[in-house]
């Protein structure tokens, strides 16, 4: 039997003649010819730096140009990058206030009692009016306390 080198590594192995007229015997084994046949390349995850291999078609066709290890760290960037305007389903955005207290990790506490309850907290608008979704016009405050500033007057 002939003997051939590797492709990749370089290594010495002996091929049948049968396996070289057929354009076989190029690798010493499976794992070499399994890395001689990628043609993409590791590349870090936009998220969580953990480098992955990604092929040549994902490298190309990619829109963003960031890679990611899973779809996790995809859903990720993408919950972050599409909110608001720029998000496919947006409307108007005035019902949005609670989310701008999520994304700006306000944490959920009212701002008078400081009950920690997430099922009685809302979220009050300081100058009253409702289409004002900025993070300084925005507290959380509970039910009880809701009431007492609408109803008798106590400042926030």
């Amino acid at each position: 039997m002939p003997q051939v080198k590797c492709k990749l590594c370089k290594k010495e192995f002996y091929a049948k003649p049968f396996f070289l007229r057929n354009g076989g015997g190029k690798y010493c084994s499976s794992a070499c010819q399994y890395k001689g046949a990628r043609k993409g390349r590791n590349v870090p995850c936009f998220i969580c730096k953990k480098v992955s291999y990604k092929p040549l078609a994902k490298l190309k066709t990619s829109k963003s140009k960031k890679y990611f290890c899973s779809k996790s760290c995809q859903t990720k960037w993408r919950n972050s990058e599409f909110i608001g305007e720029k998000h496919a389903n947006w409307v108007h955005g005035k019902t949005a206030y609670k989310s701008v207290l999520a994304r700006n990790k306000v944490p959920q506490t009212c701002k008078l009692c400081k009950t920690r309850d997430k099922r009685i907290l809302a979220v009050h608008h300081k100058d009253q009016n409702r289409l004002n979704n900025k993070l300084n016009n925005l507290v959380w405050v509970c039910h009880n306390c809701h009431h007492l500033i609408h109803h008798y007057n106590v400042v926030v």
